[in-house]
Parts: C-alpha cells; structure tokens; sequence
C-alpha cells in the first residue's frame, strides 16, 4: 500500500475502485473512475448515481480480472481494509490506497466525512470534497427539520434475506448514522455489527414498538416475499402490518459512504410524509 498520498493526474491511466461507496463518491466529486469493481450490479445495489459510459468492469471483488486490470494501466487502485489479501498483486500494478468506512469502535457516517476529505485530498479534489459535505450538511439540517415537522413515529428498516428471515438495521452502520442525523428514531434497539446490521427472523420484529412504521429497501428477495407474507398468520398479526404502516423503497448502497446516506435520508423523509 502507498504509503503517501498519490495524485492521479488527467492523461494517466486513471484510477480504479474496488468499492461501490469510494467510486460512487468520486462520482460526487466530479471525478469518473477508470474501473470499477463488480460494475455489472452496480444498478441494482447502488443505483443512483448512474454510472458514465465507458466505465470498465474489472469483475467481483473475489474474482479480480488481473488480465484487465493491468492492461488498463491504472495510477491507483482503491481499496479497503476486507480486500487486503489482494494487496500484494495489486500493488505490483498500480500504487493502492486503503480506505476505512466499516469498522470495530466508529460510526461509518462518521468515517465516511473523513475518508471522503482524504479521498478528495489525494486525488485533486480537495475543494471538490469540501464543497460536497458542506452541502452534504445543508441537506441534512433541511431533512432534520422535516422530520420534525412530521412528528415521525419510530422507524425499522429491514432488508429481505427470504421468507423468514432479515436484516435489520442501527448501530454504528450508514442506515443507523443516517436515521440519528436526521433525527429519526430507530425502532430496533438490538445488537448490530459494525455493518450497521443485525440478521433476524421475522418474529422477532414483533418486539418493535406498536407505533413503529417498518421501512423495506429493495430489492425484495424473493420478488414476491411481500405477497407471500401476506398469507402469514404471524406477519399479519404484527402491529405494523395491521396499521398498514410498512413502506418500500429503491435500493440503497447499505454499506456505502455519504452520498448513499443523503439519498437514503431523503427516501426516509419522503415515505414517511407520504404516510403521514
């Protein structure tokens, strides 16, 4: 890994991203990744911002295409800490910068202003970085005091992993960080790993409060869960079902950086006045 910061200059062979959140934030900087990692499911998992045309696939993160990889002769590869293994045969093709969002005694929101400033810094765009958290800051006060003018009940958000079981989201991840900046409480008091999440089943959501509005963020697996459910004595006996309290929403990178969290506060914000 470089160990000093590395400016990747127009004309080189531009930079590549091995993680949705610092490409996606390049993109918010007005900087396009030369590569990104995985870019084929880009448009389920992220999906906005769009990614420009041109932009080349360099395969999943556990399968890099080395062959592609170095024929695109980057000046500098993106990483993070869960990639490390690859460290070593990437550094032999261009410099690699390792940066750290998600992990042990850190809000990701948190480290996501910090690494977005240091991304910035390191590749020319330091101006850029501060101008897009300063709005980043703005958008989230004017989402604040919509939230407060809502009075908004309390909120669960939950990915389905099939039928019977979920993901639920707080703790320390991008979706807890979010919902807390904006002054949303969370109905979900569990544990949650330094992913921001806690795996499930789904009976236990009937230990969330009896007022709480429970947010789904696609996508939907199976595609039909909600309509299967509906058959489900235990899911139609639960409080926010009965009240017809449950909304879904676009996906939303869970594991992403500021960018991803602006987007998904203003989903929160916009479904929650639509039920109010």
């Amino acid at each position: 890994m470089a160990g000093a910061p590395t400016i990747a200059r127009a004309g080189d062979g531009g930079i590549v991203s091995l993680d949705y959140g610092l490409a996606s934030t390049m993109l918010a900087l007005g900087s396009v990744p030369r590569a990104i990692a995985s870019l084929r499911n880009w448009p389920e998992w992220v999906v906005e911002p769009t990614t420009p045309q041109g932009v080349v696939d360099v395969g999943t993160t556990s399968e890099i295409n080395l062959e592609v990889l170095t024929s695109l002769r980057p000046s500098l590869i993106l990483s993070t800490p869960f990639l490390a293994a690859l460290d070593e045969k990437l550094s032999r093709i261009a410099p690699v910068e390792t940066f750290t969002v998600y992990a042990e005694n850190g809000d990701a929101l948190d480290r996501s202003y910090a690494e977005t400033l240091r991304l910035g810094a390191m590749i020319g765009r330091q101006q850029q970085a501060e101008a897009f958290l300063a709005s980043a800051d703005a958008t989230f006060e004017r989402l604040r005091e919509r939230t407060k003018s809502l009075s908004a009940p309390p909120v669960s958000v939950i990915n389905f992993i099939d039928q019977r079981h979920a993901r639920i989201y707080g703790g320390p991840g991008l979706y807890g960080g979010a919902m807390r900046c904006i002054g949303l409480e969370n109905a979900w008091n569990g544990e949650a790993s330094y992913w921001g999440f806690q795996t499930i089943g789904l009976e236990q959501l009937a230990e969330l409060d009896e007022e709480a509005h429970l947010v789904v963020v696609s996508p939907l697996l199976p595609p039909d869960v909600l309509t299967r459910l509906s058959e489900s004595p235990l899911w139609t006996s639960l409080p926010f079902v009965r009240r017809q309290r449950i909304s879904v929403v676009p996906g939303v990178l869970m594991f992403g950086m500021v960018q991803e969290a602006l987007r998904f506060s203003t989903l929160m914000v916009d479904v929650l006045e639509t039920a109010a």
